[in-house]
């Protein structure tokens, strides 16, 4: 099987800088869950261990040290439910990039089975 693409209209933002209201972030982060525990569910997946390459395509980038990856908690807790560990289990690595766009908002997942030694992406046969 070779890695698991997926591209979704997802507006992600930074928890960081987010100025709403705490039940606007929970239905935020919620819909931002169901979407992609929504595909990921209905994909073949990858064998365990995991690679997990996320990223954020926006008109406007964020820092990438803190708010790319707090953005994407959601995200990153959903693929592990999904895949039945824990988002801190050695058994999934993440990486974090993102490319500017025009206008549109989204992002792009890839999953693949990775070496249990590795943490780079590769394809599996």
């Amino acid at each position: 099987m070779s890695a698991l693409s997926i591209e979704l209209p997802l507006k992600v933002i930074s928890a960081l800088n987010a100025r709403e209201h705490h039940m606007a972030r929970s239905r935020r982060v919620k819909a931002e869950r169901k979407a992609v525990g929504l595909v990921l569910q209905s994909k073949p997946r990858p064998a365990l261990p995991i690679s997990v390459h996320l990223v954020r395509r926006s008109p406007r980038t964020l820092d990438s040290h803190d708010n790319l990856c707090s953005a994407f908690k959601g995200t990153v807790d959903e693929i592990a439910r999904v895949f039945g560990i824990d988002d801190r289990s050695d058994l999934m690595s993440v990486t974090y990039a993102q490319e500017k766009t025009k206008a549109a908002h989204g992002i792009r997942i890839v999953i693949a089975s990775r070496d249990n030694n590795s943490t780079s992406l590769r394809a599996t046969p």
